[in-house]
């Protein structure tokens, strides 16, 4: 069951300076309140807004071709020109960039989060800060490790002749250190598993592995954004 909200200001800072003047607004708490934007057309994300490095492009579509879906942070206009901060997905993980309000479709709010812990092995979703959803789960192992970080739900789907990833995966925006069991390579992904005997424990390539009953429940919690913070 989806989750969206019309966006409203959930925070506001300004500040002038004599030669720029701008103002800003915080978008997401990523606990409670998190602002997700679609993509409306291809633009560099910038270190800094309207300037700086390059850090990468946005997209249309994930890396299994469903609709790509970005984690805004804050809202800076400068000069009548509207900036967002977003986190990048990708390698190397935790980045954020800056990128025009006009390159990013609607926004919406969602308010869940799911937290992963990797010492105590459980996967916790939240509704407006409520624990609603717990499970025990496999992550990465020694050599494999599940990173730690601020990432976000980029794509859900059923997952079709394919056993080892139970039903349905979540895919997320946190890509593996060294490798993943993630079809292509890399994306940490939230999926069942046809070795349930072996959750909890490291067990994977870097993917979170969580029962079939567990990853059916999940997805008709937490919909496509959902903050995640692995631990």
């Amino acid at each position: 069951m989806r989750r969206l909200l019309p966006i409203g200001l959930l925070a506001l800072s300004a500040w002038c300076s004599p030669a720029l003047a701008q103002t800003a607004k915080v978008l997401s708490n990523e606990r409670d309140s998190t602002t997700v934007a679609g993509f409306a057309h291809a633009s560099p994300i910038l270190s800094s807004p309207g300037s700086g490095k390059t850090l990468g492009r946005l997209r249309a579509q994930t890396s299994d071709r469903l609709p790509q879906v970005y984690l805004a942070l804050k809202s800076v206009t400068r000069n009548g020109r509207q900036w967002i901060q977003i986190r990048v997905p990708g390698r190397p993980n935790g980045r954020k960039g800056w990128v025009p309000r006009s390159a990013l479709g609607s926004f919406n709010v969602v308010t869940t989060q799911i937290v992963i812990d990797r010492r105590a092995l459980t996967l916790t979703a939240y509704e407006e800060g409520v624990k609603v959803f717990q499970a025990p789960v496999g992550v990465g192992t020694a050599q494999n490790p599940t990173p730690a970080g601020h990432f976000w739900i980029e794509e859900a789907f059923k997952v079709l002749d394919n056993a080892a990833y139970g039903p349905f995966a979540l895919g997320t925006s946190a890509f593996a250190p060294h490798l993943s069991d993630w079809p292509g390579g890399g994306v940490v992904g939230i999926h069942g598993t046809d070795q349930p005997n072996l959750i909890p424990g490291h067990i994977s390539h870097g993917c979170v592995r969580v029962r079939n009953r567990d990853i059916a429940a999940l997805v008709g919690i937490v919909p496509v954004g959902t903050p995640v913070l692995i631990r």
